[in-house]
């Protein structure tokens, strides 16, 4: 299993998915400020991999803090520089919920710690804690892919968006995960990749997980997805989730609110596949979102190479949000969940 991130004591190395699928570049990350940049930067992507990102470079600073010898090496001399970390990360991705999933767990555990605890005691819980979320993320994830691949009794061909493979996660993947979990079941006969415009997510990344695992599979412009189910080619579609509203609302990519239109048309089954840290109890339905707004460039150029005048006007948000009424199933590591969806009321 492809794992895209990897921490020991004072670094985070993290492959640059930026030049994906043609250099496997890795980028370390010594400090909290580089690691909160590489998430903006989308050095790292992919709710569940934001939030584990997160949770590595809250341990790394508070490692580096016992190791550099502060006059006073004690958890209450370190609080308040432990909460400017927290508000930095907060601050990098405000979609994905994972982030602030990972950003919770560690003030609670803050919270516990009384102020005379020994940085060392505390470096080390922090750790622990990090390792934790990243080892239950793997966890997660393949257990989202069994559940998954029960919807289907026979093999089938589906469809997918953006990435939600290793790359976004810890490991294995939520929709990803789920399209693994088929493979290895022989459920799966081909899937479809959205190249995932404008930033190339699925040409770039999901295409690049499936060809390591020599999973069969066909690239396609965004825009061919109505075609291929007209054709009568795509049996089911699953994507990822970087939040859902109580009500079962989902943002994702970009993209993915017009596939689910598509397959409400084509009657065809619409998947959101996430663990349950990215369901926000919350915000009771998509219109609370908040959708994050990427940079203009990311339009105007591709690769460095200017596709559209300087001057164009340039809406590019990172997400949509597809209402509860459009989604078939929402699959997380608890099950496989069917409309009507309210998660404050559901018992495990």
């Amino acid at each position: 299993m492809f794992r895209a991130m990897k921490y020991s004591p004072g670094c985070l190395e993290l492959i640059d998915q930026r030049q994906l699928p043609t250099q496997e570049i890795w980028v370390r990350a010594t400090t909290l400020e580089e690691v909160a940049i590489a998430i903006e930067t989308m050095v790292v992507r992919g709710a569940p991999a934001i939030g584990c990102a997160a949770g590595w470079g809250l341990a790394l600073d508070a490692h580096l803090n016992h190791v550099n010898g502060t006059a006073n090496d004690l958890w209450n001399a370190y609080k308040t520089r432990f909460l400017k970390n927290v508000d930095r990360l907060a601050r990098t991705r405000p979609t994905a919920v994972n982030l602030f999933y990972a950003l919770k767990r560690f003030q609670s555990l803050g919270e516990e710690i009384p102020n005379d605890t020994s940085m060392s005691k505390v470096a080390q819980r922090f750790l622990d804690l990090a390792q934790f979320l990243d080892d239950d993320d793997v966890r997660t994830c393949k257990s989202i892919g069994e559940h998954g691949a029960s919807i289907f009794k026979s093999p089938v061909s589906g469809l997918t968006h953006c990435n939600t493979g290793s790359l976004a996660t810890a490991g294995y993947g939520t929709a990803l995960g789920i399209i693994r979990s088929m493979h290895s079941q022989k459920k799966l006969k081909s899937i479809f990749v959205d190249e995932t415009r404008p930033y190339f997510q699925g040409a770039r990344l999901t295409a690049f997980e499936l060809l390591k695992d020599n999973i069969p599979y066909t690239l396609i412009s965004d825009n061919m997805a109505g075609y291929a189910m007209q054709k009568g080619l795509v049996d089911f579609v699953v994507i990822g989730a970087d939040r859902i509203a109580n009500n079962g609302d989902t943002a994702n990519k970009i993209g993915s609110y017009s596939l689910a239109v598509l397959c409400k048309y084509h009657q065809i089954p619409f998947i959101v596949a996430a663990p349950m840290s990215t369901v926000d109890i919350e915000t009771l339905d998509g219109s609370k979102i908040p959708v994050e707004e990427r940079p203009r460039v990311e339009l105007l150029e591709v690769n460095g190479y200017r596709v559209a005048p300087s001057e164009s006007k340039v809406w590019n948000p990172s997400f949509d949000v597809t209402p509860a009424s459009l989604i078939s199933y929402i699959v997380t590591e608890k099950g496989v969940h069917k409309p009507p969806f309210n998660f404050s009321q559901m018992r495990f």
